[in-house]
């Protein structure tokens, strides 16, 4: 939800409805919209990092955030409209 997006700082890169120096959760949302498999794709990078997808600016790992918080952002990025 967007008060964990602020807690763990997601909001420094992130915004629901414009690009910051990442995509918009919205863009996201429906970038991934009917696939079964975007929880776990998205937890992953969450987890990880990654670069690529939107363009050649890196999200870093986010190793601190503990699983539960993880799946909780996740699934609500995927429900903006």
């Amino acid at each position: 939800d967007e008060a964990l997006a602020k807690k763990y700082a997601c909001t420094a890169c992130h915004a629901i409805d414009k690009k910051l120096v990442g995509p918009a959760y919205k863009d996201v949302a429906a970038k991934y919209k009917g696939d079964a498999k975007a929880e776990a794709k998205l937890a992953e990078k969450v987890k990880k990092g990654g670069a690529g997808v939107w363009g050649q600016v890196p999200m870093p790992p986010n190793a601190n955030v503990p699983d539960a918080d993880v799946g909780k952002l996740v699934k609500w990025v995927l429900s903006i409209k």
